[in-house]
């Protein structure tokens, strides 16, 4: 099995990368920074001896995407599965004070990045007898988040376009799923003092009592590229201890200053 993951140097990325070599796959990880994909590589094949390829590529680039779909999918022209896990969030704050330009920067980013990759990637799914594409998603898609801003909307693109795509190239046995994680302790989720208010409201909002693991939400992610789950598609799993039965996380300490 052979897979790439985009925004595989860090957090879940990394992760889902781990996972997939322990379970033999053969990995590809790309993101936009190669000195933190080859810090990537080499610690995983010091970890498990496993080689794990790295491109660079810039998800908002359609050609980048383009021409790293093919480097990953190499002379055989052929990928059984693809994470676009890439993403992030530009510019939080309240409706009133969001600039326009960020807002459209984090839709780039996490929309019309993940379009570029299904673009791109079907062809090389179709030639593996049919693939499996996982789309990250967050409960900030459906879940309130305030002051979140284009996050939010964005991550409830993703979760359409996989259903739509399910749709379209099911008669290709391509599948399409998004995986919507909760609070997950990556790097970039570091920002939040673990005595502030916000993190207690997270915390107190999540029934099983405490933040996830990029290892939880890999292990999901292999199921949903592997056999196991080949009569699954256009859905989505939420990963998030329970935190979406209850509320969205609470950022008035940051913001009402």
């Amino acid at each position: 099995m052979k897979v790439l993951i985009t925004g595989g140097g860090t957090g879940i990325g990394r992760a889902c990368a781990e996972s997939l070599v322990k379970y033999g796959a053969d990995v590809i990880i790309c993101g936009r920074t190669l000195e933190t994909l080859q810090t990537a590589s080499e610690e995983i094949h010091s970890a498990y001896n496993a080689k794990v390829e790295y491109l660079v590529c810039d998800v908002t680039d359609e050609e980048s995407v383009e021409e790293c779909l093919s480097k990953a999918a190499g002379s055989s022209k052929i990928l059984d599965g693809v994470v676009a896990n890439a993403g992030g969030a530009i510019g939080l704050g309240t409706y009133q004070d969001l600039d326009a330009e960020q807002y459209l920067d984090t839709l780039k980013l996490n929309v019309l990045g993940t379009m570029h990759c299904v673009k791109h990637s079907i062809p090389y799914l179709a030639n593996s007898g049919g693939g499996s594409f996982v789309g990250m998603s967050s409960i900030a898609s459906n879940l309130t988040h305030r002051y979140f801003g284009a996050y939010t909307v964005s991550k409830a693109g993703i979760e359409t376009m996989m259903r739509n795509a399910a749709d379209e190239y099911g008669s290709m046995k391509i599948r399409f799923n998004a995986v919507r994680p909760g609070f997950i302790a990556t790097e970039i989720m570091e920002v939040i003092p673990r005595d502030s208010e916000i993190f207690k409201s997270y915390v107190e909002n999540i029934p099983l009592g405490e933040v996830g693991k990029p290892e939880d939400v890999a292990s999901l992610v292999k199921f949903l590229l592997t056999s196991e789950s080949s009569w699954i598609t256009g859905q989505i799993f939420t990963i998030d201890g329970g935190h979406s039965l209850r509320a969205g996380p609470d950022y008035s300490e940051f913001f009402n200053r």
